[in-house]
């Protein structure tokens, strides 16, 4: 059974919705940056400021290759897991990637003063800075199956959304997804 896998930028509601997907479908649900932080015993933030980004990284490629081996689960993926080919490869091989977006100011709104968001919190114009970064991945985004935008929905609407899905409702009739 395929696994569906939720990427986006951070804000987007990957976690919540990831959730929900998996209550809904009986599945058990991963999300990367906790597992990270469980492996490290570090926060995210902590890592970052301890080991840097590339570091972070590679904790993440590692808990991508692991999760990708799994069947018939829900994957909240980090925001830039998907930047990497090689976890998108990974991912893609036994997983629908589900891409979450919403605008820049969307999810500065949503993050408020969170501060788990490391990449956020260095930031001087944030604004400015999170519409360059998500035009910097979009085409990373873009190649995922299908994509949902989370503005201005509950994220069982979202929930509700992906599940409506002609490629979800497909799998659902050939057994893929149960």
């Amino acid at each position: 059974m395929k696994n569906l896998v939720l990427t986006g930028f951070m804000g987007t509601g990957k976690t919540t919705v990831g959730k929900l997907l998996a209550k809904s479908l009986n599945r058990p649900f991963f999300d990367t940056d906790e597992m990270i932080e469980k492996q490290t015993d570090s926060s995210i933030p902590e890592i970052f400021k301890k080991a840097g980004e590339k570091a972070f990284r590679q904790y993440e490629s590692q808990i991508v290759m692991m999760l990708s081996n799994l069947d018939n689960s829900v994957i909240s993926c980090g925001g830039g897991a998907v930047l990497n080919r090689d976890n998108l490869s990974s991912l893609r091989k036994n997983g629908i990637i589900i891409n979450l977006y919403a605008s820049a100011q969307h999810i500065l709104n949503r993050i408020g003063e969170d501060d788990n968001r490391p990449i956020i919190k260095k930031m001087l114009r944030p604004f400015d800075e999170v519409k360059k970064l998500l035009m910097q991945r979009k085409a990373s985004y873009d190649n995922c199956d299908f994509a949902v935008n989370t503005e201005g929905l509950t994220p069982e609407q979202v929930r509700d959304k992906i599940l409506s899905q002609n490629l979800i409702k497909e799998m659902f009739d050939t057994g893929e997804i149960k």
